[in-house]
């Protein structure tokens, strides 16, 4: 059995993950044979938020589990100044 999975940036803001899988069953005794291959694939496209950091998308798979970890820029929150008022 072959999975064949890639998780791709496109763009800087489009996350992809594919899939191609193919199988090959055989199985044989004395009076029959069973000779079975399947194939198959999958593909996904995520849009990711601007503030997006393409160098800090992360991609781990254990368990047959897919994680998928992405990093967003801090936004700079707005400076607040207080201005005194005369009169």
């Amino acid at each position: 059995m072959a999975n064949l999975v890639k998780v791709e940036l496109e763009e800087g803001s489009v996350l992809k993950i594919s899939e191609e899988r193919k199988q090959e069953k055989a199985e044989k005794s004395d009076t029959w044979r069973l000779f079975e291959c399947t194939s198959g694939s999958f593909l996904r496209r995520f849009n990711l938020p601007e503030n997006t950091k393409a160098d800090g998308v992360k991609a781990a798979m254990e368990n047959g589990v897919l994680t998928v970890t992405v990093h967003k820029e801090e936004v700079k929150k707005a400076e607040v100044k207080s201005i005194e008022i005369f009169g």
